[in-house]
């Protein structure tokens, strides 16, 4: 369904119109920003994956365990 979609004509039509939109000053800032939220969010996803519990059945605590 989407073969070829990123092709480097397409990609160089997106560039010009995020280009048309935001203007090349504010491009160089767009780009820190989406960069700064991808490390956010993986950063917060390997978090994640070390928070998981581990697979002894007696390690882990029942909602009710921790409500008391």
């Amino acid at each position: 369904m989407f073969e070829g979609l990123f092709q480097p004509t397409h990609l160089l039509v997106i560039f010009g119109i995020a280009l048309l939109v935001f203007g090349p000053k504010k491009l160089p800032e767009l780009g820190k920003g989406i960069g700064e939220g991808i490390r956010g969010f993986r950063s917060a996803m390997k978090e994640k994956e070390e928070e998981k519990p581990t697979s002894d059945p007696s390690a882990r605590e029942t909602e009710a365990d921790r409500r008391s």
